[in-house]
C-alpha cells in the first residue's frame, strides 16, 4: 500500500492549511465558540467553495474524492486549526447515510451539502445506549401511508441548524437487535419534535431530541425497512477515521505550542527546553505523535476491508490516539504550566478537543474491548 498523498490531496491539503492560517486564529475561534449558532456561515461557504466538503464525497455522490486518504487529509487539516464547525456531522455521517442509502429524491440533497447549502445531524445514540450502535429504543410504527416516530436521542450534533435530521427508530426486534432499526429523513419543525440546544465544551452545538409522535412520510425512510444498522455501521467507520485524523491534527499543533513555549520561555537565564527532564518529556510526545499518524494511515487504508476487519482496525487506531492524545494533552499543558489552561491561549482548545474526541463514537476502553471481540471471531 502506497502511503504517499497524491498530487490532488497535497493540493488540498496546502491550499486548506493556508487558508485556515489566515482565516481561523484563536480570537476567530473563541468569537465563533461564544456565537450563538456555535459555527460560522462565511467560513463554512468559504470552505464549502474551496472544494472541502466534495473531497469528502465520491464522484458518483457529486463529490471529487470520498476514499479514506481523503478524509484523513482533510479532517488533520481541519483538527491542526482547532475548526469546530461541523464537518464530520453534515458530511460524513449525514451525507454518508445519504449517499449509501437514499432514493433519487433524497440524494439530490447531497448536491446541496457539497455546495455548503444544508446541513444534517444524525440522531441515533440515545441516553441509554451508551456505544451500543444497535440498542435503539425509539419506535417508528406504520399509520397508513405515514410513519410515527416516539422516542428520545442524546447529544445530537449540529441538530439546531440542520435542514434534516437522519432519525434511527425501530420498527420490529427487541430494543438491542442489530435487524429492524431504520432511518428516517426528518425536518426540524415536524410537530411533536422537540430540540434542546445547548453548546458543547469543545466547540459547536448539540441537542437533546424527543420525538412525541413525530409523523413522517413512509418516503422519508432511507433504505430498506430495518436494514439502516450497515449503513450505520459504515457510516461511524469512515466518522472514527475522520475524528482520529481531526484528534491527529489537535496533537500536532498542542505538541508544536510546547515545542515554542519550551524554547521561549527563559528560567535561571536560559530556555526551559534546554533542561534535560523537560526534553525527554517532549521526546516521549513525539513518539506518541508517530505512532498516532501510523494508527491513522492504518486506519484510512482500511475502510474498504470486509466489515469486521475494518472495525477491528479502526478501533486498535482509536484506541491508541485515545491513549496518545490523553498523554499528549497532559503534557502539553504541564510543559506550560498556569497559561495552558487559559482560554486565550489556544493550547487549552486544542486540549479539551484532543480529550472530548474520545468521548464519541467509543470510548478508549469501548474500543479496545471491542478490538479484543472482533480479534476472537
Amino acid at each position: 500500500m502506497n502511503f504517499e498523498l497524491t498530487e490532488e490531496r497535497r493540493m488540498l491539503q496546502d491550499t486548506l492549511r493556508r487558508f485556515l492560517s489566515d482565516r481561523y486564529d484563536s480570537a476567530t475561534r473563541n468569537a465563533i465558540m461564544a456565537a450563538p449558532e456555535g459555527m460560522s456561515a462565511e467560513i463554512w461557504s468559504a470552505l464549502a467553495d474551496l472544494g472541502v466538503i466534495g473531497a469528502l464525497f465520491s464522484e458518483p455522490d457529486g463529490g471529487y474524492g470520498g476514499e479514506g486518504f481523503d478524509i484523513a487529509v482533510v479532517f488533520e487539516e481541519l483538527g491542526r486549526a482547532g475548526v469546530v464547525e461541523p464537518f464530520l456531522d453534515t458530511a460524513v455521517l449525514g451525507g454518508g447515510l445519504l449517499a449509501a442509502l437514499g432514493d433519487e429524491r433524497q440524494r439530490a440533497l447531497l448536491a446541496e451539502v457539497i455546495e455548503g447549502r444544508l446541513h444534517l445531524a444524525l440522531a441515533h445514540y440515545e441516553p441509554g445506549s451508551r456505544y451500543d450502535m444497535e440498542r435503539v429504543a425509539t419506535t417508528a410504527t406504520a399509520e397508513g401511508d405515514a410513519v410515527v416516530l416516539t422516542g428520545a436521542k442524546a447529544v445530537v450534533v449540529n441538530a439546531e441548524a440542520a435542514g434534516h435530521l437522519i432519525v434511527s427508530a425501530r420498527e420490529s426486534g427487541a430494543v438491542d437487535d442489530p435487524g429492524g432499526i431504520s432511518l428516517f429523513l426528518v425536518p426540524p419543525g415536524s410537530k411533536g419534535l422537540t430540540l434542546r440546544g445547548y453548546p458543547l465544551i469543545s466547540g459547536g452545538r448539540a441537542a437533546e431530541v424527543t420525538l412525541e409522535g413525530v409523523r413522517v412520510p413512509a418516503s422519508a425512510r432511507l433504505g430498506a425497512a430495518g436494514e439502516g444498522l450497515a449503513a450505520l455501521r459504515r457510516a461511524l467507520a469512515r466518522a472514527n477515521v475522520a475524528l482520529a485524523a481531526e484528534t491527529l491534527g489537535a496533537m500536532e499543533t498542542a505538541v508544536e505550542l510546547t515545542r515554542e513555549y519550551l524554547l521561549t520561555r527563559h528560567q535561571f537565564g536560559r530556555p526551559i527546553g534546554s533542561f534535560q527532564a523537560l526534553q525527554h518529556r517532549f521526546a516521549d510526545l513525539l513518539i506518541e505523535l508517530e505512532q498516532a499518524r501510523s494508527a491513522v494511515i492504518n486506519a484510512a487504508g482500511q475502510l474498504d476491508a470486509p466489515a469486521d476487519e475494518r472495525d477491528r482496525q479502526i478501533s486498535a487506531a482509536r484506541n491508541l490516539i485515545g491513549r496518545a492524545g490523553r498523554l499528549v494533552a497532559e503534557e502539553s499543558i504541564q510543559m506550560h504550566g498556569g497559561i495552558g489552561m487559559t482560554q486565550e491561549y489556544d493550547l487549552a482548545h486544542f486540549a479539551r478537543r484532543i480529550i472530548m474526541a474520545d468521548h464519541r463514537f467509543g470510548d478508549t476502553d469501548w474500543h479496545l474491548e471491542r478490538f479484543i471481540e472482533l480479534s476472537a471471531a
